[in-house]
């Protein structure tokens, strides 16, 4: 089939490598978070992120002869204990995968010492795009920059900014604070008053102080940056107090099918900016169904399979089993070590024919990397909630990074001027 890599495929690719027979397994950790506050969203992340290794492990025998190993250190989202599991994990590993920006942040200096790249897929610190300063970090394939930019780009379809109120209702924490030097940006140049309102760990599932001063001050629109428990509440919330849905917009984290079925027709118009779309269609799909799930390799179930953040798992593991396919075939071994990794994941090309033969049309948008631009900047489609599932509601959405581009380079060399020595690839020089 044209969709797949076939087993023969795996093993003319190990021959053409040079590999053994049997090579040794591929040692990519997952500092995953199934307990806690966040888990009801980390568990169908997690899920798919395992599932598609599982399914390159039994269809193909790993890539390219080598077979993934995926394991899981739990974190329970919480920053000092994926520092430890940092630490436990990185002896052999060829990539370290922090799942939260607050460990990413932590983990950051610590991979330019250890020279292990950090693979966080649409989140972390928003300035790793820049390359040359982050040379072992990747947030592909799209940072929270993008999305910020992408969100006001559509509330701007729905008409002039100038003049309005856009209430920005954030997580309390390292995640919920990185949108805003490109949403202050945006308010000063399109001249709408942006009012951010925190929402505390401990106030997730409690936001009526929060919804209070929404409904005084009466903005125009809400976008939030939520997590976990935060976003159940707040739709909750919204549709207690009445606000319309269809002015409220959430980051690709707070588009979860959960977290909206909870209110149902109730939530229809609500709306996700997202860089991945669960094509129930699409050739993987049928796969993952026949060679993990229904052989009893998988955590998941049909309903969870059916989401948007399980999709978005299956998008994640694509882009690393892609950067680890071109370390391979560009050095000519099937057990790349984290150097040759990091080489990979600086030379994803995932154009639409690719991403067709992955078996992933209209699961993630195209884009690709190099040594400058650890992003990708993919753009990203408006979810909406039709009172059921997500649709899509835009076509593709593209950030304008060259409006943000002196801002991810000052921010990034501030960063390294605040943790020198810093080592740069001075390879590299732009980052878009």
């Amino acid at each position: 089939m044209k969709h797949f890599t076939k087993l023969a495929t795996a093993a003319a690719l190990g021959t053409v490598l040079g590999t053994a027979a049997i090579a040794q397994e591929l040692y990519t950790p997952n500092l995953a978070y199934r307990t806690g506050p966040f888990a009801a969203t980390g568990i169908p992340l997690m899920n798919g992120q395992a599932d598609y290794m599982t399914l390159l492990n039994e269809r193909d025998g790993g890539i390219g002869g080598a077979k993934i190993n995926f394991e899981e250190c739990e974190t329970g989202y919480s920053t000092e204990k994926g520092v430890e599991c940092y630490e436990k994990t990185k002896g052999t590993a060829i990539v370290t995968q922090p799942w939260s920006t607050g460990i990413t942040l932590q983990v950051l200096p610590k991979t330019n010492v250890d020279e292990i790249p950090i693979l966080a897929p649409g989140y972390g610190f928003s300035p790793m795009a820049d390359g040359k300063v982050f040379q072992w970090a990747f947030n592909m394939p799209a940072g929270y920059w993008d999305g910020a930019d992408m969100i006001i780009q559509y509330l701007e379809g729905q008409g002039s900014l100038d003049g309005k109120k856009v209430a920005f209702l954030h997580l309390d924490h390292p995640f919920g604070k990185e949108p805003l030097p490109v949403l202050e940006m945006h308010a000063a140049n399109k001249g709408f008053e942006l009012l951010p309102i925190p929402v505390g760990l401990k106030e997730m599932q409690n936001q009526s102080a929060q919804w209070l001063q929404i409904r005084r001050e009466r903005p125009d629109y809400v976008v939030m940056w939520g997590w976990g428990a935060m976003n159940a509440g707040a739709i909750t919330e919204a549709v207690k107090t009445k606000f319309p849905m269809e002015n409220f917009i959430g980051v690709w984290w707070a588009g979860h099918d959960a977290d909206l079925k909870l209110v149902g027709e109730e939530g229809k118009g609500y709306k996700s900016i997202s860089w991945s779309f669960p094509n129930l269609d699409a050739p993987v799909m049928k796969e993952i169904k026949e060679r993990v799930i229904d052989a009893g390799l998988s955590q998941t179930n049909e309903e969870e399979m059916q989401g948007v953040f399980y999709g978005r798992g299956l998008v994640m593991s694509a882009i690393l089993a892609e950067g680890i396919k071109n370390a391979q075939e560009n050095f000519g071994t099937a057990e790349i070590d984290a150097t040759q990794l990091r080489w990979g994941l600086e030379n994803i090309n995932l154009t639409e024919e690719r991403i067709a033969e992955l078996g992933m049309e209209g699961m993630v948008p195209p884009f690709s990397t190099s040594c400058g631009n650890h992003t990708g900047h993919s753009g990203g489609w408006m979810l909406e909630w039709d009172g059921a599932k997500f649709v899509k509601a835009s076509d593709l959405l593209k950030p304008n990074v060259d409006g943000y581009a002196d801002l991810i380079q000052s921010s990034a060399a501030e960063y390294a001027t605040s943790n020198a020595p810093w080592a740069m690839n001075e390879e590299c020089s732009a980052t878009n």
